[in-house]
């Protein structure tokens, strides 16, 4: 698995010296963001957020639309890059290092830090050609045929796809849509998955089907989901972020933040006062 040293591209001797010291974090934090104010042009959408994203565990973040979860998600593998007029202060470590950091190379931190959108966005391609396309694109000289399979299989759609691999994915229900894309996610062997409302648009089955999917993937990886879902968090989560009008109100164990928030607006979300 590459390190940290991966992400750098203009200063190789200094990436190798942060490696070694902050390649395995001794409190067990994958990710730490730290966003002190994240604009879109003039408009301030988040501020005074800190979220430390624990290894191997799920990390939700709940609150109601346009609060800023799903811009502080984006934030973690730098897809708000693309959002004319983004900027902000502060810093997103991982591994030790800003990913941020003007030697850090945005595609490299993609690769260790994979993304599946809200809506299943599938390739007009094959099912195969789907999941082997990232690897491609890496420049991966192993065995294919092994690594789609491991990835299917990852994503529990293997028993369900391996008579049809040369059909197009568009040809798949919603939620194996779905999970096509998240075998996409997983055959480049990404250490961070973050997953945006990912059931959102699947009914009750697939969505059950995806959280179980969500539980046994955190054996291997650390996964960050946002959810407009409660129950959702509550059921799959190990810790969650409560945020509101663009910053976290609150941050804690999931089982806690649910049973005994420590802030009011927490329990009213939490009650359904406001949503």
């Amino acid at each position: 698995m590459e390190q940290v040293s991966s992400i750098g591209t203009h200063t190789p001797d200094a990436t190798r010296a942060a490696t070694a010291k902050g390649a395995a974090p001794s409190d067990g934090k994958a990710m730490e963001c730290e966003l002190k104010k994240l604009y879109y042009g003039e408009f301030l959408a988040v501020r005074d957020t800190n979220i430390p994203i624990v290894s191997h565990e799920i990390t939700a973040f709940i609150g109601p639309s346009g609060c800023g979860k799903s811009t502080v998600l984006r934030c973690l593998n730098r897809m708000n890059d693309f959002v004319q007029g983004f900027r902000f202060e502060g810093a997103v470590r991982y591994q030790g290092r800003d990913i941020y950091a003007s030697d850090i190379d945005p595609v490299a931190v993609r690769r260790r830090i994979g993304m599946v959108f809200q809506q299943p966005n599938p390739f007009a391609m094959t099912i195969y050609k789907n999941v082997a396309y990232g690897l491609k694109l890496n420049g991966f000289k192993g065995n294919m045929d092994e690594r789609v399979e491991k990835a299917l299989r990852g994503a529990a759609l293997w028993d369900e796809v391996k008579d049809k691999l040369h059909q197009s994915g568009l040809s798949l229900s919603g939620g194996q849509q779905q999970r096509l894309c998240i075998a996409r996610a997983i055959a480049v062997e990404p250490e961070v998955i973050l997953l945006d409302e990912p059931c959102s648009a699947l009914d009750p089955i697939a969505t059950q089907v995806i959280e179980e999917l969500m539980r046994g993937l955190a054996d291997r990886y650390t996964i960050v989901i946002v959810t407009h879902n409660m129950q959702q968090a509550a059921r799959v989560s190990d810790y969650t972020a409560f945020m509101y009008l663009g910053r976290v109100i609150e941050f804690g164990e999931t089982g806690e933040l649910f049973v005994k928030p420590r802030v009011r607006a927490t329990e009213d979300y939490i009650r359904g006062k406001f949503g």
